[in-house]
């Protein structure tokens, strides 16, 4: 199981970090130990000062395939829920500045939670899903489908071009403007199209 990430995918959370905006999509890879369990605890990491919250859609690949067409995108998706990208921000800044690798900043032991799963068709692909997350039951992120520079088909046809996909890998399509710290004893909730996907506490 693999877990692709796509950075830098919605135009404002680009620039809050000062970053360039994309002509392709950017993707990052966490190992399958990135996985944070359905009924594990997250705990902050040791290492870091400065850990952030970056809630995505997440794609669950359901049929292996190569060099994928947008139009076929859409049979090798059966299932979407939210989830977050975990970022040590600190280290990551850190690297960065270094001209260095951050998948320590990224990638690290649970640092990718998922929420419930929801049936995924080919209509979404085509319409506007929902999501939002909420800190301590404040709204800090809110964000659109429609709003990703690169859509969802497109992630999947331009991912295939480099790597196999194989049922049970995870694609995590970016986060919105919005992110934040996060510290021990926060409370964080997610939602798709106004459904809960999850909660979870920082221990």
């Amino acid at each position: 199981m693999k877990i692709f990430c796509i950075g830098r995918n919605y135009v404002e959370h680009a620039r809050e970090l000062g970053n360039v905006i994309p002509t392709d999509p950017v993707i990052f890879m966490k190992p399958k130990n990135a996985l944070l369990g359905s009924r594990a605890p997250f705990y902050y990491p040791a290492f870091s000062n400065e850990l952030n919250y970056e809630a995505e859609i997440v794609l669950s690949v359901c049929k292996n395939g190569k060099y994928i067409s947008k139009k076929q995108a859409y049979k090798y998706i059966d299932q979407v829920t939210l989830g977050i990208d975990f970022t040590a921000r600190d280290i990551q800044n850190e690297l960065k500045a270094k001209g260095l690798p951050w998948e320590k900043a990224k990638a690290w032991d649970n640092s990718a939670l998922i929420g419930k799963w929801q049936p995924f068709h080919e209509e979404m692909l085509k319409s506007n899903i929902n999501f939002s997350l909420e800190k301590n039951d404040e709204t800090v992120q809110n964000g659109n489908s429609n709003d990703m520079i690169f859509p969802c088909d497109q992630l999947i046809a331009h991912i295939s071009e480099y790597f196999s996909l194989n049922i049970g890998d995870l694609i995590f399509t970016g986060t919105p403007a919005g992110t934040g710290e996060c510290s021990v004893g926060d409370i964080l909730k997610g939602y798709l199209n106004n459904e809960k996907m999850f909660e979870v506490e920082i221990k």
